[in-house]
């Protein structure tokens, strides 16, 4: 059986969203939703920078709720945010919604299996995309040698070539990959393209020392 996932619709709304910025200080901003579903929303034109993780008061007219932002995007003063409701069990828009609806997602088999073993662990990533002058940040799960899985619910095309920072810690490396699937309200798996140097083997050590762990 496949995931199942939210249709985004396509809607123009006046929001306010409130909380505290990646320095620290309060705000409070009125500005436009480009995207909703039942559980998260896309916002344009966001003036305040945000870390990726950081959680938000958003209100829409009288009711009120609480969204973790999932990814960002854009240059300063023009910032593209996916949030997520943090309990979309409790009704925000006063608008019909479609419901949830199952994806066409199949498991791998035979030689599209994974050839490297994927571990639990969060980690923040910057993506510089071919076809995108801003960078976009977000967070990765599912680290491997051979790539990761990157939240946003409105992914990239399948194949774009990516040049990747990732956070290990304190340490931030340089990795190149491309996009290996698009699932939209998912988000992306990128594949590390094959490389060698001080980056690739910090990484197989941050892995090894999860996997020691486990153990």
């Amino acid at each position: 059986m496949g995931l199942r996932r939210e249709p985004r619709t396509r809607m123009r709304v006046a929001v306010r969203i409130f909380g505290t910025d990646h320095n620290g200080r309060t705000f409070s901003q009125n500005v436009y939703t480009s995207d909703v579903s039942r559980s998260g929303a896309r916002l344009e034109s966001v003036p305040v920078e945000v870390a990726v993780g950081e959680t938000l008061g958003l209100s829409y007219q009288s009711n009120r709720g609480r969204f973790q932002v999932k990814w960002m995007a854009g240059a300063e003063g023009q910032r593209t945010l996916g949030l997520q409701n943090v309990a979309p069990e409790k009704p925000l828009w006063d608008f019909s919604l479609p419901p949830p609806a199952p994806d066409n997602y199949r498991s791998a088999s035979g030689s599209d299996r994974r050839r490297h073993a994927r571990m639990k662990s969060v980690n923040s990533v910057e993506l510089h995309a071919d076809s995108q002058g801003a960078p976009i940040w977000g967070k990765a799960s599912d680290l491997s040698a051979g790539g990761c899985f990157v939240e946003m619910p409105m992914p990239l095309k399948k194949d774009t070539r990516l040049k990747i920072g990732l956070w290990l810690g304190q340490e931030k490396l340089w990795l190149e990959g491309k996009v290996a699937s698009s699932r939209p309200g998912f988000g992306i798996g990128i594949e590390f393209l094959p490389a060698a140097g001080a980056d690739a083997d910090k990484l197989r050590e941050f892995l090894s020392g999860i996997a020691r762990k486990r153990w």
